[in-house]
């Protein structure tokens, strides 16, 4: 399976990927675009991930890229639910990398959350990085840093959401973009922003990333571009994180969840941003993962069913 491409290179490593399973044990239901969704056959999706993975054997990894179960799982079943899946993850045979997601947030506290993820963070932050090999650096944002859901209500960063979304949105309901215009319909309580010791932190790594001359992937539950996505699915200030970005060289490809009918775009820095197909809104017997494949010059996105392909060519040689 794409071991060997037409250029004859073997790639430096290949992982698998897939997103927003949103599993529950309850009837087919719609989203609120009417998109029919598929609670539980979305955990048969990710058993077949897993097995195809598995068989290629040659995947360094795997990105889970968040909301692993639904926030319709009745939340006595929160705790076994999210253990579930967490458990059909490891049957992978490798490292398993979690991003959170809005769904996760709605089912557990992020107390209860990050360990089962193996997220090792000391004040509940969900961000970090590793290099697979030399040559490349994964950076995983939190995209519910300041949040709504997750932390406990009287937390600072849920009062800095809250008073943010009642400059933002006027509807009682905060998750009802009606009235809002163009960009401005983001301001919904089920995304979330990036905070300014995240900020920090994430300009470090990518002046780190710089210096070793590495080439950054960069994972966010959160799309980071309206090029890619519909505008109720972005981060609210998806803007920062992206004059961040523009200022460095390093960064090649942003990849998401989320907005689950998925999108493609290379904004005007050459920056690639991929949002995921999601496992969830597969029919019976379809399926939406994939792996890439990573080479010094490009990342080939293999995608089944659902996931669609993406062929991803960049400068390997662009100022660091």
């Amino acid at each position: 399976m794409g071991s060997v491409n037409g250029h004859g290179k073997q790639p430096l490593f290949s992982f698998g990927l897939i997103s927003d399973v949103q599993y529950a044990d309850i009837l087919d239901g719609r989203s609120f675009l009417g998109v029919p969704r598929y609670y539980r056959h979305s955990i048969l999706v990710l058993q077949r991930a897993v097995k195809e993975w598995n068989n290629h054997q040659k995947h360094k990894f795997v990105i889970n890229f968040g909301d692993i179960v639904d926030g319709y799982c009745p939340k006595d079943q929160s705790l076994n639910t999210v253990k579930k899946i967490v458990n059909e993850f490891e049957m992978f045979n490798g490292p398993v990398h979690h991003l959170i997601g809005n769904h996760c947030l709605y089912n557990l506290p992020r107390s209860e959350l990050l360990p089962l993820f193996k997220i090792k963070s000391l004040q509940g932050h969900a961000y970090y990085d590793f290099s697979p090999v030399s040559d490349y650096r994964f950076v995983v944002l939190d995209g519910y840093d300041i949040s709504a859901i997750g932390w406990p209500q009287d937390h600072p960063r849920t009062l800095e959401a809250l008073k943010f979304l009642r400059e933002k949105n006027p509807n009682e309901d905060k998750n009802n973009p009606t009235g809002l215009i163009g960009l401005e319909r983001r301001f919904l309580m089920f995304n979330g922003g990036i905070g300014k010791e995240q900020m920090e932190w994430f300009n470090g790594v990518l002046q780190d990333a710089t210096k070793l001359k590495q080439k950054v992937v960069v994972c966010c539950h959160l799309p980071l571009h309206p090029g890619a996505s519909s505008k109720e699915a972005l981060l609210w200030n998806y803007e920062e994180v992206m004059n961040l970005i523009h200022r460095f060289n390093c960064v090649k490809v942003c990849i998401s969840g989320h907005d689950h009918k998925g999108g493609y775009y290379i904004d005007s820095h050459g920056v690639h941003h991929r949002v995921l197909e999601a496992a969830l809104e597969c029919p019976p017997g379809t399926n939406a993962f994939g792996y890439a494949d990573v080479y010094d010059d490009r990342i080939s996105l293999y995608g089944t069913d659902r996931m669609r392909s993406t062929h991803i060519y960049f400068d390997p040689n662009a100022d660091f």
